[in-house]
Order: structure tokens, then C-alpha cells, then sequence
């Protein structure tokens, strides 16, 4: 039997030098500041707010980045006594609009915590 000769193989890749090791408490004092800042950046959210209008802006809702609702304005001229179910609709569609742009406020800016990634029940 003959003796397999062993491949050649080309020359190595540099190797990358090593990241520096951060120790536990080092890493243990990181995390404490990331949390902290997610804790400023979420309790800073109660005094940002979006608006969302319905009806052409015969209703209009401002929320906050907590998701509560903080006012609800209705066009008199938007009431009609006969078509209480329309002005229903439009309350409905602009409370639901301004909860949905506060959820988009929140993940905009936690997204620097999470890196983009969606992490259900985080916020």
C-alpha cells in the first residue's frame, strides 16, 4: 500500500487579535448602566406624544408613550344625532391610530437597547 502524502494546504489567514476580556464585574457594571438608561428612556416616554386625527380631524387623539390616552377633542360639527354609530367609528379609529404610533415610539426608541430586535414583553 502506498503512503498518502498529506495535501498541501495554503498559506494560513492572519489571525484576528483577541477582543480583551472584560471581567464580571465589568461586565456586571455594563449591564447595570444599560438598564439604567432603558429605565430614563421609558420613564422619559410618559412626556412624549403623538396625535392621530379621524374624519378628516373631526376627532383628534393625543397619547403618550406610555400608551394612555391623554385628551380627545370631537369637532361639534362632527356630532350628529342621527348618526351616533359614525362618530363612535372615528373615536374608535383615532384612539386606536394614537395607541398604535405611541407602541411605534416605544419601540423607536428602545430599539437602541435591543439592536432592532422585537423582544416581546420587553417594553
Amino acid at each position: 500500500m502506498a503512503k498518502s502524502r498529506p495535501k498541501k494546504r495554503g498559506p494560513r489567514p492572519p489571525t484576528q487579535p483577541r477582543p480583551q476580556s472584560v471581567g464580571r464585574a465589568g461586565m456586571q457594571q455594563q449591564v447595570m448602566q444599560l438598564q439604567e438608561e432603558m429605565l430614563k428612556t421609558q420613564e422619559s416616554l410618559k412626556d412624549e406624544t403623538v396625535t392621530a386625527t379621524s374624519g378628516g380631524g373631526a376627532v383628534t387623539v393625543v397619547a403618550n408613550g406610555h400608551q394612555q390616552v391623554l385628551s380627545l377633542t370631537i369637532d361639534p360639527g362632527a356630532v350628529d344625532p342621527e348618526d351616533v354609530e359614525m362618530l363612535q367609528d372615528m373615536v374608535l379609529a383615532a384612539v386606536n391610530d394614537a395607541l398604535e404610533r405611541s407602541r411605534n415610539l416605544v419601540a423607536e426608541r428602545m430599539s437602541a437597547f435591543t439592536g432592532g430586535l422585537s423582544i416581546p414583553g420587553l417594553f
